[in-house]
């Protein structure tokens, strides 16, 4: 493996996706966008060198990224909300695809409720084939990784069509529209790439599906410690735990990725 990937890390909470990524020891978070003052102060805390942006939908970003990942808003597409999907002034996909379309990253990996498989998906994926990116959904239990929990999540991750040539240019080719969603009962299917994809992550997070996880799960969630180390706030850290993801499912995924782009080089 040489170098790392770079990646523009969206609607960041804690930092739960650049973690896991991290985790491999092949990605880079080059910046951060976060507005909640309670997760800024915690990524700052983790990652002190590297920058966070405020609003989404005043980030122009304008240096090279690998991966843009983002776990955009959840509450239009979840069950406990009123889930108007795009009628919701919290939908901000549109912001994440608008950054896709200003950074031109190689790889996307976005996260949301599995509420988001039954309403708005369709629109995020076919957002994303208009751009000349190949996708795959899958929803992934936090049990995949040994979690004694579900945590179902529906996690979209799109690699681009384009094929960059030497001196930067880009080579458009056409797009096709494949979709796996695994263990959602998806009738879709996936090319090649995508195939394999789904068999090394699966593969990675023990070849458990969201229907047979492992038994041992919690009945009720036990009273365990909420402490971020130096500061305050109970409620704060139990709202951003709660909107974050399992880094060791993201660790699985960006295996999947650094084995699929190396290989590909």
């Amino acid at each position: 493996m040489t170098g790392m990937l770079r990646v523009l890390d969206l609607f960041s909470g804690i930092g739960g996706i650049s973690l896991g990524l991290e985790m491999t020891g092949g990605f880079e978070t080059v910046a951060f966008c976060e507005r909640d003052p309670y997760c800024k102060s915690i990524l700052r805390q983790h990652w002190p060198t590297t920058p966070i942006y405020g609003d989404v939908k005043e980030l122009h970003f304008d240096q090279p990224v690998d991966l843009v990942s983002g776990g955009y808003p959840c509450q239009p597409y979840s069950q406990a909300g009123q889930r108007r999907g795009d009628q919701d002034d919290r939908a901000l996909w549109p912001e994440m695809a608008r950054i896709i379309d200003e950074t031109r990253p190689d790889w996307v990996l976005a996260e949301n409720v599995a509420g988001h498989v039954n309403l708005g998906l369709d629109e995020v994926l076919s957002d994303l084939e208009a751009r000349n990116y190949t996708w795959g959904a899958y929803i992934i239990p936090a049990a995949a990784v040994d979690a004694w929990h579900r945590r179902d999540r529906v996690w979209i991750l799109a690699h681009s069509d384009r094929k960059r040539e030497p001196d930067g240019a880009v080579d458009e080719k056409p797009r096709s529209r494949v979709l796996d969603v695994a263990n959602a009962g998806g009738k879709g299917h996936a090319p090649h790439d995508f195939q394999k994809f789904s068999k090394r992550l699966q593969h990675n997070a023990g070849e458990r599906s969201s229907q047979n996880v492992r038994p041992r799960l919690w009945k009720t969630e036990p009273r365990v410690g909420r402490v971020a180390h130096g500061i305050p706030a109970r409620l704060d850290r139990i709202k951003a735990l709660g909107n974050s993801v399992v880094p060791q499912v993201v660790a699985q995924i960006g295996r999947a990725i650094l084995e699929a782009h190396y290989g590909d080089a």
